[in-house]
């Protein structure tokens, strides 16, 4: 299918955020027929149940209301130094909390430290981050608001949060991210609409227009930052440089024209960039995956395996050799609504491996070093996987989950913690519950 592409700059070195543009720079995310009450008694229900979930986590945070869908799960970037977490959820409110139990002898954990209450939202709040250096966080709600708060303790006090701007995005707010380098946050909108402000003044630095849908994702693409990648159910994939407010490209990926397209069929539903930034990958409503090269704009792959119809909910590149080898260890893993996950080889398009879970896959986290061949599914089947992406072996199974997985973080373990799994370095996941809760296990 022939791609539309508006404004397509073969020099695109010049087109970038400057680095004086973003202060504080610093060197270095069954439905079936309903059953009869006779056909199974209370009693056999109940064990089936406990059954079926089991709970093998070694911590549970429980902050936000009871049974209010925990949507939004970030940590904090120095974790486990300090041990923190910030969750946004169904009840309008984010809380920043101590996800470590007590049993882990961790100064900060759930046990000894308040959770801070981070409020002012009227509507669910479904995207939370932390800035690049942790002192600041940021909260997005379907109230069209963006929250931020600045921490105003010091040192090993991590207990003083005031709040700072609130940034009016005039639309339900769909996704936000933090620039990886300095005091810059980019959140888009149900209206079609990208915004950029700069902090702590809380200054809008542009409002990006070139989607007609709403705009489903986005990410500074590595190893700088310094454009902008966004995606729409309207099928459009826009790399921009916000400096000039201008796409560089846009691309139409799975309908080469906005009027026509169908976002049941043709709309972006998930997106990830490639260690290097030289790659994108981008899955549809209907279950497709294609790779595009970056700057240029090109489609250069078209990843096809997952049941036709089902939408694409998670996409992440894992480089298996941990930046060795030119590039040539990196893979693509995708999760689906038909509960297929696929690791690609991103050179020749094959299937290196498949992995499964009963329910839709919501969610994908990479492994931090030194485990960077392992990835962390979460599923609607309120369990999480963790794989080796090398041959698809599964390495762990985790349980305790009563509600959909909406969101999956990976961190490194307190030091010297041992790996139950035998692997280099001992690693924790959390999880965003829909029931309200956030667990924890260790691998």
């Amino acid at each position: 299918m022939q791609a539309e592409r508006e404004n397509d700059n073969p020099t695109v070195e010049d087109e970038v955020i400057q680095d004086e543009e973003i202060a504080e720079i610093v060197d270095d995310d069954g439905m079936g027929e309903p059953m009869d009450d006779d056909d199974m008694d209370e009693d056999e229900t109940m064990e089936l149940g406990e059954e079926e979930l089991g709970d093998n986590s070694i911590g549970s945070s429980s902050v936000h209301e009871a049974q209010k869908s925990v949507f939004a799960l970030h940590a904090h970037p120095a974790f486990p130094n300090p041990p923190l977490a910030v969750s946004g959820g169904e009840d309008d409110l984010a809380y920043i909390f101590a996800p470590l139990p007590e049993e882990s002898g961790a100064a900060i954990n759930g046990d000894n430290w308040a959770p801070i209450k981070l409020d002012g939202h009227s509507d669910s709040v479904v995207a939370v981050e932390f800035s690049h250096d942790g002192e600041m966080v940021a909260t997005a709600g379907m109230d069209g608001k963006v929250r931020v708060w600045k921490r105003t303790s010091s040192g090993e006090d991590f207990t003083g949060w005031a709040p700072l701007a609130e940034l009016d995005a005039g639309s339900e707010v769909q996704w936000l991210h933090w620039h990886p380098r300095g005091p810059v946050v980019a959140a888009g909108c149900e209206d079609s609409n990208v915004w950029l402000w700069q902090l702590p003044s809380g200054d809008v630095m542009t409002v990006l227009t070139g989607h007609t849908m709403p705009v489903t994702a986005g990410v500074f693409p590595p190893p700088l930052g310094r454009q902008l990648l966004t995606t729409s159910l309207d099928s459009t994939l826009i790399l921009w440089n916000p400096s000039a407010s201008a796409p560089m490209f846009k691309l139409g990926v799975f309908h080469s024209s906005t009027e026509m397209a169908d976002p049941a069929e043709h709309g972006i539903t998930a997106l990830a960039v490639s260690p290097n930034g030289s790659l994108a990958a981008v899955g549809s409503a209907s279950g497709k995956v294609k790779l595009v090269s970056l700057p240029k704009g090109e489609i250069v792959g078209s990843l096809e395996g997952h049941t036709e119809g089902e939408s694409i909910e998670a996409l992440a590149f894992v480089d298996v050799l941990g930046g060795a080898g030119g590039g040539k260890g990196v893979v693509l893993v995708s999760g689906g609504t038909d509960g297929k996950g696929f690791v690609w080889d991103c050179a020749t398009g094959r299937v290196r491996a498949e992995l499964q879970h009963d329910e839709p896959i919501t969610s994908l986290a990479v492994h931090p070093a030194p485990n960077v061949h392992l990835v962390t599914s979460g599923s609607a089947d309120r369990t999480l996987k963790t794989w080796d992406v090398r041959n698809g072996s599964l390495i762990g199974h985790h349980k305790g989950h009563a509600g959909v997985i909406n969101g999956v973080v990976v961190t490194p373990a307190l030091a010297g913690e041992p790996s139950p799994a035998g692997l280099p370095a001992s690693q924790l996941i959390m999880s965003a519950g829909d029931e309200g809760v956030s667990l924890m296990w260790r691998v």
